[in-house]
């Protein structure tokens, strides 16, 4: 398995594993890709792009996470809401990767908007993340 594919699962257990998450999405509410008619809100791992971190003594990788929070409900409140869970479940999280060591997992930037011509909130998370 590669470091972003380890990663992505880590990520993803590390969401669904949260009962404060749950209660905000609903049980099944993480998924990698949004598919038409799926129920919302809900959480899409949309994108982890990895590039060579590696030092002189050590092999490393570079990531980058792209989370987005869907939501139909009027207002930003509830995308709001799933972003600050979002937020205080891995910025700066220990979470146990399998076959690497993450180095480090901090939070960039969040961005809210609406998707065009559709009634959808969005909510929209990037991470980096250091695994050696």
């Amino acid at each position: 398995m590669s470091a972003a594919s380890a990663l992505q699962k880590a990520i993803h257990d590390r969401l669904a594993g949260d009962a404060a998450l749950t209660a905000l999405i609903g049980a099944g509410g993480i998924c990698d890709r949004l598919l038409d008619r799926q129920r919302l809100p809900v959480v899409v791992i949309e994108a982890i792009e990895s590039r060579d971190h590696s030092t002189a003594t050590e092999a490393g990788e570079e990531h980058f996470i792209t989370l987005a929070a869907w939501s139909k409900a009027d207002g930003h409140r509830e995308a709001q809401a799933i972003a600050a869970r979002l937020h205080a479940l891995l910025h700066d999280a220990e979470i146990p990767v399998a076959g690497v060591a993450l180095v480090s997992l901090l939070h960039r930037a969040t961005r809210f908007g609406r998707d065009r011509g559709k009634p959808f909130h969005r909510a929209e998370l990037r991470f980096r993340a250091v695994t050696e």
